[in-house]
């Protein structure tokens, strides 16, 4: 979406908060307009002897059976659960997603507006350049053909933004994006090679 409608005074991007890995498109009568209904809920959690995490909540959320882009990011932070979701479903959570694993959860409305904690582990990875293709083949441990076939099926996103086209250069500190892989920062080249291939390093997500 964000290919098709770049944001702008008239086509907002709302998650709940300025970095969120989900968000709703809005497209504005004029710039004054502010239509964003994302509301947050939180609900305590006590794990000392049950834990719990994103796959659970995830679970849980699908056995509702609602629809995936109903809701957008949530997470675990010192015994509670944050989820930002859109204002025509807050009231359905609330009174639904009562149950997460084994544990009892209660949700209710809050006006705080956290960010998701962001933890990540560094590695490196030796790639042939700093093309698009050969740096998903160095994050996926794939060859060059898979990773551009990857990209080609819509898989890649960089900046949070879709590329099919796999010879894009990427600079220092872009975020790539690889569904069923994660979250990255690429950071850039620590060193080259003998054989003329560069040392990337990299951020995942965790």
């Amino acid at each position: 979406m964000q290919k098709i409608f770049p944001a702008s005074a008239f086509v907002r991007y709302d998650g709940g908060y300025p970095d969120a890995g989900k968000k709703k498109i809005f497209f504005l009568y004029d710039e004054e307009d502010d239509p964003s209904d994302i509301e947050c809920l939180t609900a305590s959690c006590d794990q000392r002897f049950r834990k719990i995490g994103h796959r659970d909540i995830l679970g849980a959320l699908m056995h509702l059976q609602i629809d995936r882009h109903s809701f957008g990011d949530f997470w675990i932070e010192d015994d509670r659960i944050w989820l930002y979701t859109a204002g025509s479903m807050a009231q359905f959570l609330i009174d639904n997603l009562t149950r997460i694993g084994q544990l009892t959860v209660s949700f209710e409305r809050t006006d705080e507006r956290p960010s998701r904690p962001v933890n990540t582990r560094r590695f490196d990875a030796v790639v042939a350049s700093e093309r698009l293709d050969a740096l998903v083949a160095g994050i996926c441990h794939c060859s060059r053909k898979q990773a551009k076939e990857m990209i080609r099926q819509g898989l890649v996103q960089v900046n949070h933004t879709v590329l099919e086209e796999p010879d894009e250069v990427c600079h220092n500190n872009v975020t790539i994006s690889i569904r069923g892989n994660g979250r990255f920062i690429y950071r850039g080249i620590l060193r080259e090679t003998r054989n003329g291939r560069i040392c990337a390093a990299f951020e995942q997500f965790i």
